[in-house]
């Protein structure tokens, strides 16, 4: 399934590219949630990969799969997890980039969560995203 990366995806890539990063620990604490989700996944531990979700995307994801978070996440075509090239933080959102792939996070209660995943860049375009809320 893929999807054109919505309002929330194009905001944090706009910010991105006028931005200026957050603190090494907001930064740190959002790639372990990043790498957290790919490695659930590859795991095939879709429950762990679920909890790292933002609520709508997780939402999201069980309408368009019609079927719980756990059982569709690991269906989606995410790739493996790969190494961390470098994250950006801007207030309450942040992108994590890693070699295959780039995430979206935003700050919720709990922590970080992932609000986008699987997406790659389209030049001036919107990321295409693989996984991602409304």
């Amino acid at each position: 399934m893929m999807a054109k990366a919505g309002g929330a995806v194009a905001v944090v890539a706009a910010l991105a590219l006028a931005g200026c990063g957050g603190p090494g620990g907001r930064e740190d604490a959002a790639s372990a949630v990043a790498v957290r989700l790919l490695d659930a996944v590859a795991r095939g531990d879709g429950a762990a990969a679920c909890a790292t979700l933002a609520p709508e995307t997780l939402a999201d994801l069980e309408q368009s799969a019609d079927q719980p978070c756990a059982a569709a996440i690991v269906d989606e075509d995410l790739p493996a997890p790969g190494r961390v090239i470098g994250t950006d933080v801007y207030g309450q959102w942040a992108r994590v980039r890693l070699g295959d792939d780039t995430l979206f996070l935003a700050v919720f209660p709990g922590g970080w969560r992932v609000v986008a995943a699987g997406c790659q860049p389209r030049g001036d375009r919107p990321y295409d995203c693989t996984l991602q809320g409304s």
